[in-house]
């Protein structure tokens, strides 16, 4: 968000125009997050296995789940944490805060997460997929469309 700096929490705000259950549902499910963040996910005893475009691997600790409200993982070593409130239209208005990122890797990670969010816009309200899924075309290569 506009006041946010290097070494303090990164903060994004986005509008899906679903329900918060089905945002809930694509972040806290491994069909919903194979959909729009990595290439496949697979969670057991709380923690999440993500095998990312470029064949890197992550491993998350779920934090908190309370449905359809609120959705926390220690991700990268930080805690990530989808806030998502109701509007009155019908859709969602998401707060994404990540905590913890060290200033070195501040810039990446907050580019990120677009990486992240766009795609979950574009998979819940228009059934599209923006991800490239090339191992020749992801992050690592400067690509924004992993």
């Amino acid at each position: 968000m506009h006041a946010d700096s290097p070494g303090g929490p990164i903060r994004w705000r986005m509008f899906i125009p679903v329900a918060p259950d089905r945002v809930f549902q694509a972040l806290s499910t491994d069909e919903g997050r194979s959909a729009f963040w990595a290439e496949s996910t697979h969670e057991e005893s709380g923690q999440v296995r993500f095998v990312f475009a470029n064949g890197s691997e992550h491993r998350a600790k779920v934090i908190e789940q309370l449905p359809p409200e609120r959705f926390s993982l220690l991700y990268f070593h930080a805690v990530a944490t989808f806030q998502l409130m109701p509007t009155e239209d019908g859709g969602t208005d998401l707060l994404l805060t990540h905590d913890g990122i060290p200033a070195d890797d501040w810039h990446d990670v907050h580019a990120g997460w677009l990486n992240v969010l766009f795609p979950l816009k574009a998979m819940l309200a228009f059934g599209v997929d923006l991800r490239n899924h090339s191992r020749l075309r992801s992050w690592d290569q400067g690509y924004a469309d992993q």
